[in-house]
């Protein structure tokens, strides 16, 4: 492991144009769940599948047990920056990172001071009405009793992108653009299962592909340096 963080730092000194795309495993030290571990969202016992509750399909159909699920597992007032969105944010401020892309809804990069952040799923802390587009904080969202309704009776729909949704094309330009450019990219915290997401890699032209996750992924083959083990460990021993 001391040889890979080694090297790892090495990688980072030399590049210039560093991008890191995280997935749900970047906010778990925040105490944030993630998806598919063993206690992760998708393994909690529900009257739904949790995967059919967060598709477009079913918010359409059942908005009120929609809203019941979200308000309780997708909203975590109380998490903060951990060390990997701190340090992200200081290889940023050093002029080494270029951008963030993140399958993650909760802001917390931005919190921890990134500029750069393509958020391709969305955040919780936008909201707007499907019917007038007025913008809503997620306070109001979560502090509404059913459904969230705007001014106009609209519904106040999350900014987020929903399975059957597609994401947003700015974003995915932005996304695209900044991972074709640079010349390192770090990829941790993600299954690399959901797609589109995951086959942003492609995209990636540069000299360092790195991968730093806790579980194997059916691409591990494909990266130049894979390290295994807790996200936080491996970033707050970054040297920049």
């Amino acid at each position: 492991m001391e040889d890979k963080i080694a090297r790892l730092n090495e990688m980072i000194a030399e590049s210039n144009s560093i991008v890191f795309f995280g997935g749900a495993g970047v906010s778990t030290e925040s105490g944030i769940p993630d998806f598919r571990s063993a206690d992760g969202i998708y393994m909690m016992n529900y009257k739904y599948p949790p995967e059919e509750i967060i598709s477009r399909s079913f918010f359409d159909a059942h908005p009120v047990e929609f809203f019941e699920f979200y308000k309780k597992y997708f909203y975590y007032p109380d998490a903060k920056p951990n060390i990997t969105h701190l340090k992200l944010a200081e290889l940023e401020r050093a002029g080494k990172l270029s951008a963030v892309v993140t399958q993650n809804i909760d802001g917390l990069h931005t919190d921890a001071g990134s500029k750069t952040v393509y958020e391709l799923h969305g955040s919780v802390l936008r909201n707007y009405c499907m019917k007038c587009s007025k913008s809503y904080t997620i306070d109001y969202v979560v502090n509404s009793q059913g459904i969230p309704r705007c001014s106009c009776g609209g519904i106040i729909k999350p900014d987020v992108v929903l399975y059957e949704e597609s994401l947003d094309e700015d974003v995915i330009g932005g996304a695209v653009k900044a991972i074709s450019g640079a010349d390192m990219l770090i990829v941790a915290g993600t299954s690399l299962r959901v797609y589109p997401a995951a086959g942003f890699i492609r995209y990636f032209k540069g000299r360092h592909l790195v991968l730093i996750n806790r579980d194997s992924t059916d691409m591990d083959g494909l990266f130049g340096l894979v390290i295994k083990g807790n996200l936080g460990d491996v970033m707050s021993i970054i040297t920049i």
